[in-house]
């Protein structure tokens, strides 16, 4: 474990692990690198080198009242795989972890990524537009913002607790820890970077960004995100990548990768593989 510190004083904590080629995590809101520890453990064991890191404002990393914003995120990324030196790596990125990735990759220094893993992710765009007529009205982010504002503690059970991972679902197994663990890591992170990154995820535009993309990107996706609604993420996405491969989880949630682990980890590593 280790921390950066970016031109702007920034302090940027992540975990590296092991040798090999690189696998390069980037987490989902409100979270923090500790959200990957299933699928580092996983790709470890496999013989790669892993990291993982807070994005500005999460976790271990700078509460940040500034620069919460996807050209930051991005930009820090690229100043961690500068001083590391990263050369061809994986990048997995999962829901607005998939929105960095997109914008990092498509900016990213010749050599540094080989491939890129989109899960749940956020590309192109969330907010109901006009040129983006399946996208989410502005109101459900505005409620975001507003419950994260009024007791942000509690919004941060209710969350995983019912829509992120499908435990609202009728039948569904309920796994508290797991619902205890996104709390933990969200509360770690500062409020107000979590409700600069709320316009960030859900505004941005990464269509540019995805047509920029020349390395494979695998785009994973759950036909039952409640998150991220599919229709108007994976299947568009893709059509904008020169190089996509799209695979689609019948009734799998948003937090797929922690409920789902064993299915999605060895589809990642055969993709990573090829």
């Amino acid at each position: 474990m280790g921390t950066i510190t970016t031109k702007d004083g920034t302090e940027i904590f992540y975990k590296d692990w092991g040798t090999g080629q690189p696998i390069v995590f980037h987490h989902g809101w409100p979270l923090s690198a500790d959200d990957w520890d299933n699928q580092m453990m996983f790709f470890l064991n496999q013989g790669y080198r892993v990291i993982a890191h807070d994005r500005r404002g999460h976790g271990r990393s700078s509460q940040t009242a500034t620069g919460n914003e996807m050209d930051t995120y991005a930009a820090d990324v690229a100043e961690l795989t500068d001083k590391l030196d990263l050369k061809d790596a994986v990048h997995i990125g999962h829901s607005t972890g998939g929105g960095e990735v997109a914008r990092y990759v498509a900016r990213a220094k010749k050599g540094r990524v080989a491939k890129a893993v989109l899960v749940s992710a956020v590309p192109p765009i969330m907010l109901k537009t006009e040129n983006n007529p399946g996208g989410l009205p502005l109101e459900v982010f505005d409620g975001f913002r507003a419950a994260l504002v009024a007791n942000r503690a509690q919004f941060y059970v209710d969350v995983p607790a019912g829509p992120f991972y499908g435990f609202n679902r009728p039948g569904a197994k309920v796994y508290q820890g797991v619902i205890d663990n996104w709390w933990r890591q969200g509360m770690i992170g500062g409020a107000k970077a979590h409700y600069d990154c709320i316009k960030a995820f859900s505004e941005t535009d990464f269509t540019e960004d995805l047509k920029a993309i020349d390395v494979p990107v695998l785009v994973l996706h759950g036909d039952d995100d409640q998150i991220v609604p599919y229709a108007d993420a994976a299947p568009l996405t893709v059509k904008l990548l020169k190089n996509g491969t799209l695979k689609t989880y019948p009734g799998f949630p948003h937090g797929m990768l922690t409920t789902h682990a064993d299915v999605i980890n060895p589809d990642i590593l055969a993709f990573v593989r090829s």
